[in-house]
Order: structure tokens, then C-alpha cells, then sequence
């Protein structure tokens, strides 16, 4: 594969359809300070954390939530005026790619300088959450825990963090406010496009679109036989030299709809690349290429009574059941 796997991506985890998060680790330059002498420690640098989000519209592949964090004082020399961070939709592959790479690459000065941090929320998790047949957990309400536990990760590891900026999930002011309530003693911002207004969100947006890139190259790797049947020459070497033969995943790429169309088991559908609850894949299982199962229900379930377990040892059905609840009842002439 030549696109370049960060260590955000976890391959079992990944190919296995769990979610899981990833930090860096924290520069020593960010860390509060100690002394030989005492265990007493104080704030570090002040830093400030930018939070974006790549891939919530697909119906293939992960959800990845990105934090990015450094001192305040660099945030504009150092990732604008010298690596040219901006919203990494703006940004070519090769680009990001790069960027990641020096990020992650030890001695390098954003190394040396910033910590980062994903939440990857995989396809499958996402569809189970939104199918739930009581207390459905919507993607907006996922984003919002990624988004909390990313912030709250970063703070238990020591940064002294005094601003944060977020992209926007729906009306700025509503999830800025969310987010103050959890967060009090934080400053923070949220704001449309922030991707491009703030470089740590910028940042924030490259590790969340390269992690996700790379794990989609991973689930693909996975199912390339599939997709091609396996032969040299064939589908699977002309999808190979294209690049993924589901496109980019997003239910408007006509690669990606060929891609879940042809793939599609009768039963089970497809794999853990897949939102099964999304409308094109749901639409695919209700069509004819699907198979309707039928899941008998258990009638005992449907008749059981609370009460039966408290009814007369005899099997009468005239047993007083609210009568005997607490024991034999007393009559009249008890009085």
C-alpha cells in the first residue's frame, strides 16, 4: 500500500470492527514541570487543542475524530507559517501525507512540539448504535462523546490546556454551550469552518483524514479478493492499479454503490466497512438481492406475568394474586 499508515490506525482493532482511540504520546515540553525534592507539580505551558472530524457522511469505513495540541505561542508560527497546516479537504493526499509523517516522525520539530490524539468510530459500531430498537444513539451523540473523551484524555495526561476550537456539529452556540457545561474552565470556540480559521483545528483535521484514509486502505487490503475474484490480470489487479475499487466511500461515488452492490452477501450483507444504517445499504438488504429472515418470537416472553410467580400453590385460577402478595389473605372474621 503507498498510502502512509499512521500509528492512529490499529490494524486487529480495525479489521475487527471495534472502536478504540489513540493518543501520542505528550512531549516532555508539555508536561508540568517536577522537582527531585517534592512531588508537588505545576501547570505546564499553556496550549491550545483544535478538534475536527473526517468521514461522517460515508457509508464505507470508520468516523475519526482528531485533537490536535500545542503551546499557544506556536500555534500560528509553526504549523502556518512553517508547514502550511490548512483543512486537509484543501490539501493533497501527498501533502497530508507528509505532514502526518513528519508529526510522527521522533526529533522532528511538530514531534518535539505537539501531541495529537484520534477516535476512530468504526462502521460497525455506528449502525448498531443508530439501529437500536429503544434509546437510539444518534451520530451527532457519538460525536459528542468522541469529542469530550479526546478532550478529557489530553487533560488527564498533563497538558495544561487554556483553549480549545472545534468545527461545528449543527448550530455553533448550542454545542459550544454542551461543551462549556462539561468543560468550565476551558475557553472555548466553536465555529463553522474552523478548520480553516484555526491552524491547531487545521492540524486536528489532517490527523483525523489521514487516519482515516489508512484505515480504509486497511479494511480494503481485507476484502480484495472479494472484490476481485482473486485473479491475476483480472478485476482485482485493474481495481489495484484505480486504487480502492469502492471509491471514497461516500454513498454519492458510483464506485462505492457498484462496490456495496457487488459485494453484498444475501444474508449477511457486507463486512465491518459497512454503516448498515445508512439508506443505501439498508435500501440494498430490502431489495430482492436480500434475504428476509424471519425471527420467531418466543412465546412464553409474551404471556409471562409477574404474578404468575406469586399465584396459589394449588393452580387455582381464582387465587386472589394481589390477596396472597404478601402471604395467606385474612377474612372478615379475623375483625
Amino acid at each position: 500500500m503507498d498510502t502512509y499508515i499512521p500509528p492512529s490506525v490499529w490494524h486487529t482493532e480495525t479489521l475487527a470492527g471495534e472502536s478504540y482511540s489513540h493518543f501520542s504520546p505528550v512531549p516532555p515540553s508539555l508536561l508540568p514541570p517536577t522537582t527531585a525534592t517534592s512531588t508537588d507539580t505545576t501547570a505546564g505551558e499553556p496550549c491550545c487543542l483544535g478538534v475536527d472530524e473526517a468521514g461522517r457522511g460515508p457509508v464505507l469505513g470508520p468516523m475519526v475524530y482528531g485533537v490536535f495540541y500545542l503551546p499557544l505561542t506556536l500555534s500560528d508560527s509553526l504549523l502556518k507559517e512553517i508547514h502550511h497546516f490548512d483543512d486537509s479537504k484543501v490539501l493533497q493526499p501527498a501533502v497530508r501525507s507528509a505532514l502526518m509523517r513528519t508529526l510522527c516522525e521522533p526529533g522532528s520539530d511538530l514531534h518535539t512540539s505537539c501531541g495529537w490524539a484520534t477516535a476512530s468510530l468504526s462502521a460497525r459500531d455506528i449502525g448498531a448504535n443508530m439501529l437500536r430498537p429503544a434509546a437510539i444513539y444518534n451520530l451527532n451523540a457519538q460525536a459528542m462523546d468522541a469529542t469530550v473523551s479526546l478532550i478529557q484524555g489530553v487533560l488527564d495526561r498533563g497538558v495544561n490546556v487554556r483553549e480549545v476550537y472545534v468545527d461545528t456539529i449543527g448550530l455553533p452556540h448550542v454545542y459550544q454551550a454542551k461543551l462549556e457545561r462539561i468543560f468550565p474552565t476551558l475557553k472555548i470556540t466553536v465555529a463553522k469552518k474552523a478548520d480553516s480559521l484555526y491552524p491547531c483545528v487545521s492540524a486536528a483535521s489532517v490527523c483525523a483524514k489521514v487516519s482515516r484514509d489508512a484505515a480504509l486502505e486497511v479494511l480494503y487490503e481485507a476484502r480484495r479478493p472479494v472484490a476481485g475474484g482473486g485473479e491475476e490480470g483480472g478485476p482485482a489487479a485493474a481495481a489495484a492499479a484505480e486504487g480502492m475499487a469502492w471509491g471514497s466511500g461516500y454513498p454519492s461515488d458510483a464506485r462505492c454503490v457498484g462496490w456495496l452492490k457487488s459485494n453484498m452477501h444475501p444474508v449477511f450483507g457486507w463486512g465491518p466497512e459497512c454503516r448498515f444504517s445508512w439508506g443505501t445499504a439498508k435500501d440494498m438488504m430490502e431489495t430482492k438481492s436480500g434475504v428476509k429472515v424471519e425471527w420467531p418470537q418466543d412465546e412464553d416472553e409474551s404471556t409471562t406475568r409477574l404474578t404468575d410467580y406469586f399465584a396459589g400453590r394449588d393452580g387455582d385460577d381464582n387465587t386472589d394474586e394481589l390477596g396472597n402478595w404478601f402471604g395467606s389473605p385474612a377474612g372478615l372474621e379475623a375483625f
